[in-house]
């Protein structure tokens, strides 16, 4: 935190912090998987450069360079003595005032570490989750920068998947005001048709995901084709299997939209080859994909 290992309950911000009272902050989330070569970052370069990329929408200059900031995530992982875990690197407007703009506002930087398994749940990676059209629709682009990863910005998905929740389902889809499908409530999400994919892109008012981008190479490195293009609700209806990704929630099923069953119900061939593909290259199983990799103890090493 700002430099310095703390204890997890010694990891505190002020109550007059900006990020607090206006969500001005930015995050990633990040995982790190056992490999062959020990743990290992996945994504690192491709996270952090989203997290700089974030911070600048939000005219923020965070005081440590990209270097930095990877060592101490890998230092963080490997003081825990985690083998694989989930990494959450925040960056925020600290206390100084409360004034809406935060221009006498230090920023403040944080790495946080701890086991987290699949997001939607172990069962759902194979059974698949049970989705619902949310009645809150997802921001446009020219409302806030979609493709930033803003704290503030979640509030949008918070109220998606709690009402998702209070309706029994897994999870929110979120439409834009035209009806389009956008995404989960913190994933990307593909349709399957034949031997070709289906996406949207950062047109359409998304988050673009580095497990979608990593998806995507795979599939084609595969020989399926992948069309990025807006996508209605009647696209996932009719498709063969859908799927979300994300860092979190890795390759997951989906086999159900409001009660309506989504190609057989249940994990499909493309999906659990795709599924599979993507836990190799992210446990380092996989030669092609080495380079999505950066093991902890090799950090650690190039930085004594």
């Amino acid at each position: 935190m700002n430099g310095k290992c703390v204890r997890w309950a010694d990891a505190n911000v002020h109550i007059s912090s900006h990020a607090l009272h206006y969500g001005t902050g930015v995050f990633e989330g990040i995982r790190c998987y056992e490999t062959p070569d020990g743990p290992s970052v996945f994504r690192m370069g491709a996270h952090l450069s989203r997290l700089y990329a974030s911070a600048d929408c939000y005219r923020m200059k965070i005081p440590y360079t990209h270097e930095e900031m990877a060592a101490a995530i890998c230092e963080t992982v490997s003081r825990n003595q985690f083998r694989n875990c989930y990494i959450r690197p925040i960056c925020f407007f600290g206390s100084s005032s409360l004034g809406v703009h935060p221009r006498k506002c230090p920023v403040e930087v944080a790495v946080l570490v701890w086991p987290w398994g699949a997001y939607l749940g172990e069962e759902a990676l194979e059974r698949g989750v049970r989705i619902t059209v949310s009645p809150w629709q997802k921001f446009h682009s020219r409302m806030m920068p979609t493709a930033a990863k803003a704290c503030g910005q979640y509030l949008n998905s918070v109220l998606a998947i709690q009402d998702a929740d209070e309706r029994g389902f897994h999870e929110a889809l979120l439409l834009d005001a035209q009806g389009k499908i956008t995404e989960g409530s913190g994933e990307n999400i593909f349709l399957v048709y034949g031997d070709r994919l289906l996406t949207n892109d950062e047109h359409d008012s998304i988050l673009p995901g580095i497990t979608r981008d990593c998806v995507i190479e795979i599939a084609r490195n595969s020989g399926l084709a992948v069309e990025a293009r807006p996508l209605e609700v009647d696209d996932l209806l009719h498709c063969d299997e859908a799927f979300f990704t994300g860092t979190a929630a890795e390759v997951a099923p989906i086999c159900e939209l409001d009660g309506q069953r989504i190609g057989q119900g249940k994990r499909g061939p493309v999906t659990t080859k795709l599924q599979r593909a993507y836990l190799d290259a992210a446990a380092g199983r996989t030669a092609t994909y080495r380079k999505w990799h950066c093991p902890v103890k090799q950090m650690e090493a190039a930085a004594l």
